[in-house]
């Protein structure tokens, strides 16, 4: 049934692909094309600013992630020779050097090497999985992209663990952990400086089987706590809540400080069912009291660790909650019979909206390329 299933794809996209070479084009509506460019998302060591968009497509992530290897792998060699010498490093002061990803992106660009419909067309059979009807669901492609960004993420914690696994035994112990660089560099006054997220309480939340020590997986949950299924490291997320919003310091969360803060975090993680624009700052603090009444549930008048674990993914959303978003957006720009899912045509016919992280946004004079069809 399998092999029939592909043999069937693969003939409807022979012929689609035909039909579309075929088809007559507007003649007042040239087509421009976009030549696909690498993108620079690398950090070494620092404090994350936003999230990180992950390729639609794994080749794509594959080359990008060669790329930051190789500059990761030349900062952390500069950096700890910083360390030994104690003089300044060349390459913290330079700009990452792109030459040696130049063949890369021509490979991007090279129709006899990577056609965008092409892609297209193989990758379409590996999101139709459940079911594999034909058509690209919103749910479908949210798992898609989730595979993709759990990859990317456990690759960079790998990288990670390399740097602090001092003695190579593939654990990480407390002692050997290394606060990030935005912590080393400021001072106990500096903002920022007391979130525990680089703390012990911290790790030994992440510790799951309590023998000192983070294993890989351990170590991915320390590092990307929102995405973790450890009851413990859960309950450490929602003491950090109330230890980062008790302005009285009373070891609670009134209702004030659920207003003023915690509150607004739920409603943007909801903004798809409330429209702002249309209530006052009287109605929304009607919601927020609801929803506080709802989590109180001892009734008196404070939020607890315990009682803000229903709401800590919507205040930490997981890589899901992105994955989804990214699926949502694709939908809509690709969808042109709103049905609210895609076929392979509809993939094909709009391949800006899965390959635009890797378009070069600047550059107004896009070149034709037959082969970004």
């Amino acid at each position: 049934m399998g092999k029939a299933l592909v043999i069937i794809y693969i003939t409807a996209a022979v012929l689609l692909l035909f039909l579309i070479s075929h088809s007559p084009s507007p003649s007042n509506k040239p087509k421009r094309h976009r030549r696909l460019k690498l993108r620079s998302n690398f950090t070494f060591d620092s404090q994350p600013t936003h999230h990180e968009h992950i390729p639609f497509d794994p080749l794509v992530a594959q080359i990008e992630r060669q790329r930051e290897d190789k500059e990761w792998e030349k900062q952390y060699i500069d950096t700890h020779h910083h360390q030994l010498i104690h003089e300044p490093a060349p390459g913290q002061e330079s700009q990452p050097e792109w030459e040696d990803f130049m063949d890369a992106e021509d490979y991007l660009n090279d129709e006899h090497k990577f056609n965008v419909t092409d892609r297209l067309v193989l990758l379409f059979p590996k999101i139709d999985v459940h079911p594999s009807d034909g058509f690209v669901t919103d749910h479908e492609l949210t798992d898609w992209n989730l595979e993709q960004t759990r990859k990317e993420v456990l690759h960079r914690t790998q990288r990670d663990m390399e740097v602090h696994d001092k003695n190579h035994d593939g654990f990480v112990s407390f002692h050997e952990y290394e606060p990030p660089s935005w912590v080393r560099n400021s001072d106990n006054t500096s903002f920022g400086y007391d979130m525990g997220w680089w703390k012990e309480d911290h790790f030994n939340a992440s510790d799951i089987d309590g023998d000192g020590l983070l294993n890989i997986t351990e170590f991915n949950d320390f590092l990307h706590p929102a995405d973790t299924s450890n009851p413990k490291l859960l309950h450490w997320l929602c003491k950090e809540e109330i230890r980062e919003r008790d302005s009285d310091k009373d070891g609670k969360v009134n209702f004030n400080e659920f207003f003023h803060g915690l509150f607004d975090l739920v409603r943007n993680y909801d903004e798809e069912s409330h429209d702002t624009s249309h209530h006052s700052e009287d109605s929304q603090e009607s919601l927020a009291r609801k929803l506080f009444a709802e989590l109180d549930k001892d009734g008196d008048g404070y939020l607890s660790e315990a009682e803000l674990l229903p709401i800590i993914g919507k205040l930490h959303p997981s890589e899901r909650y992105y994955a989804k978003q990214q699926a949502d957006y694709i939908i809509q720009q690709a969808d042109v019979d709103n049905d609210g899912r895609l076929t392979l045509k509809e993939m094909i016919d709009s391949p800006y909206v899965f390959y635009s992280a890797i378009f070069n946004e600047d550059d107004e004079d896009y070149e034709d390329h037959d082969e970004f069809r």
